[in-house]
């Protein structure tokens, strides 16, 4: 991938995780550019296929294209921010982030969304009027 392709990938996310939405400066680690569907999975450098993900759900995510849904019982797909819009799948309730639809309640899960660590940095930024 070029440093072309990285580089929109930042500025159309404004430099912000497209999953939990954590701004770039709120980070330690740089943001990733990710594949959605996985080079092993048939995805491509194509900017269709590109996010921009903070380490923690980069990392989390890795290749995975789903996720199982306790509610309903199904194997879901995660969320796709090229086709799907956050505030469909996802809710502020504080510092949490919760999953409205099954695609939301599984990319919380397998991204890890709500681990203790992402839980209080986004509570000390809310504090600090700097996270929304």
């Amino acid at each position: 991938m070029d440093a072309a392709a990285r580089n929109l990938v930042r500025r159309r996310a404004d430099d912000r995780c497209e999953y939990c939405l954590l701004r770039q400066e709120y980070s330690h680690l740089a943001h990733h550019v990710e594949h959605i569907v996985a080079k092993q999975h048939g995805g491509s450098d194509d900017p269709t296929n590109l996010a921009l993900a903070c380490h923690r759900c980069n990392h989390c995510k890795g290749p995975n294209l789903t996720g199982f849904d306790r509610e309903s019982g199904r194997i879901v797909p995660l969320f796709h921010p090229r086709r799907d819009r956050w505030t469909e799948h996802f809710a502020w309730r504080g510092p949490r982030i919760e999953g409205l639809t099954a695609i939301g309640r599984v990319t919380v899960v397998v991204l890890g969304m709500n681990d203790a660590r992402r839980l209080d940095l986004r509570a000390a930024l809310l504090a600090r009027g700097e996270f929304a």
